[in-house]
């Protein structure tokens, strides 16, 4: 259930409609807007008296909600959330470009290359420290060792770091990482996602490989709903019937995601194409739709990278793409 507020509600009155609702035994969302004050109802609303609450003079409009989704609703929080990552801002007309390789692989390959993304235009470091691998004979990331080299790379540039969690029980190793990401093998580790909403850090949640937008919208939830709302949603590709691109990339989901939730919502072109040619217009092509920022990977080697070159650009390239998207946003703006 939602409620609108009238404008300029006196404070000390919001307050106790609040606790009147908590009493039914619901947790109550504030959004505070610019004009005014949206309280979503999370819960069993069936005892509470939508005609009684309409009729109180400080009520606007009530509504009742049926999607399942309550904390990622934009019914519930009509204005875009903005994440904060230090001084960068993600989401509400914030750009952000994360860029680095699929993983860490040395000291000297993730320094160059986070110099070499910042240098273009970045706003980010990405790079995998666990790997989660088809095979089990794949490279499988440095783990602890590749989050000690990540935090070099942003002392050495002032990026912040994003890197995939696999497990809870990692937990504190990733202390000091400034966002963390579940993969679309994650998506929907419910027990994993509860335990990072106990956390205050961002959190960048990949679409599963066949999942809908609601199941995507229900992973953030789970975050949410357990005090974490610093969600960030990527679109990273899904299993269809391509058979020459590694997923088929859904750009519709970013204007889709953008009228249901107001989570800033980005887009991995490269996990989604796994063909390197394929990055740029397809990254070009998010920023069109709207998109609220790019996860872009670049390696310095892709021939000889030991997690997916095929699907890394090489810096050079990143810098050109950079200036094109640039204009692309201009000319969308």
């Amino acid at each position: 259930m939602i409620v609108v507020l009238k404008p300029n509600t006196d404070a000390e009155r919001e307050a106790q409609l609040i606790e009147w609702f908590k009493s039914f035994g619901l947790g109550v969302h504030v959004s505070e807007g610019q004009f005014q004050t949206v309280l979503g109802l999370i819960g069993d609303t069936s005892s509470v008296d939508t005609d009684l609450v309409a009729s109180l003079d400080i009520v606007d409009t009530v509504k009742r909600v049926t999607e399942t989704f309550k904390c990622a609703n934009r019914k519930f929080h009509p204005e875009d959330t903005i994440i904060e990552v230090g001084d960068l801002k993600i989401g509400g007309g914030n750009f952000t470009v994360i860029a680095g390789p699929c993983s860490v692989e040395s000291e000297e390959q993730i320094v160059g290359i986070a110099k070499a993304v910042k240098a273009a235009g970045a706003n980010m470091l990405r790079g995998g420290a666990f790997k989660p691998r088809t095979s089990p004979y794949d490279f499988q990331g440095l783990k602890a060792e590749g989050i000690e080299l990540l935090k070099i790379a942003r002392q050495e540039t002032g990026l912040p770091i994003v890197t995939e969690i696999m497990n809870a029980s990692d937990l504190p190793l990733f202390e000091d990482v400034d966002v963390l990401q579940v993969g679309a093998r994650n998506t929907q580790n419910f027990d994993l996602l509860k335990e990072l909403g106990h956390l205050k850090k961002p959190i960048l949640l990949k679409r599963g490989i066949a999942g809908t937008l609601k199941e995507l919208l229900m992973s953030a939830e789970y975050i949410m709903a357990s005090g974490n709302e610093n969600v960030i949603l990527c679109e990273r590709g899904i299993r269809s019937y391509s058979d020459y691109l590694r997923n088929t990339l859904d750009l519709s989901a970013v204007p889709m995601l953008h009228e249901l939730t107001h989570l800033p919502v980005v887009v991995d072109p490269s996990h989604a194409t796994g063909l390197a040619r394929m990055v740029p217009p397809m990254a070009l092509a998010a920023t069109a739709a709207g998109c609220d920022g790019l996860l872009i990977e670049v390696h310095n080697d892709p021939p000889h990278a030991l997690c997916d070159g095929a699907q890394s650009i090489r810096p050079e390239e990143f810098a050109k793409l950079y200036g094109k998207l640039q204009a692309v946003r201009e000319a969308v703006r």
